[in-house]
């Protein structure tokens, strides 16, 4: 079981493994930022802080590559709104 998350560039998501289910990110990439669109996390990692640990991992794989964040779906805005950390990546 891995616990990182992981960018797959194929399917323009970012992927974190629990448990046998995949939690996604799904992006669209244009000049260095990153636009979350869509995060969805299995019925079974519900409620347990899952897609709240995929957004940090996304957000901070941005700051490593030197991109931005812009949080399109309603929970990654929640998400980048309570960690004031990764203001400045999220634009």
């Amino acid at each position: 079981m891995s616990s990182a998350v992981r960018q797959n560039d194929a399917l323009s998501r970012f992927e974190l493994d629990l448990e046998g289910d995949i939690a996604f990110a799904s992006y669209r990439l244009a000049d260095r930022v990153v636009a979350i669109t869509y995060v969805e996390v299995p019925r079974s990692l519900r409620q347990r802080g899952v897609g709240s640990r995929l957004m940090l991992g996304v957000l901070e794989a941005a700051r490593v590559q030197g991109l931005k964040v812009q949080p399109l779906c309603s929970f990654a805005r929640f998400v980048v709104a309570q960690h004031p950390e990764f203001h400045d990546v999220a634009g």
